[in-house]
């Protein structure tokens, strides 16, 4: 059987992450965390819970390139899901560690980054973190 790419040994096929907390586990560069996060969308997605979101996920700024974008993208993804819910948000998710610096937008060039800046939902753009206006879906 072949692994997904991203996927670590030892991690069985078709095993999602079921928390924010294990997105951050699992992933030891940014694609590995593009691909759990993806997991644990669908995950939600069938199954909504704040228990999903309430465990504070590792800090992954040490540990990788880009792993403070990773840090501050999956508060937002658990200050999202929870507003969506009509949940109170983690608390962890307010954590000044959170939040980036400096701007990161998703795609490059010019003319995409002013769209971003358009549509980036509000918890994602009050971390500096400017994606499209779907970044919580999932096919």
């Amino acid at each position: 059987m072949r692994q997904r790419a991203g996927q670590r040994a030892g991690q069985r096929a078709g095993q999602r992450a079921g928390t924010v907390a294990e997105v951050a586990a699992r992933s030891r560069s940014l694609g590995e965390a593009s691909y759990e996060l993806a997991d644990f969308l669908h995950a939600f997605q069938r199954e909504p819970g704040l228990g999903r979101l309430e465990e504070e996920p590792v800090l992954l700024r040490e540990k990788f390139a880009e792993g403070d974008v990773v840090d501050a993208y999956l508060a937002a993804v658990a200050a999202s899901l929870a507003l969506e819910k009509g949940w109170e948000a983690p608390r962890w998710t307010g954590a000044p560690c959170r939040f980036l610096k400096q701007p990161w937008f998703a795609a490059p060039g010019g003319a995409m980054r002013a769209c971003l800046l358009l549509e980036s939902p509000a918890r994602f753009r009050e971390r500096n973190l400017f994606v499209t206006a779907n970044a919580l879906s999932v096919a």
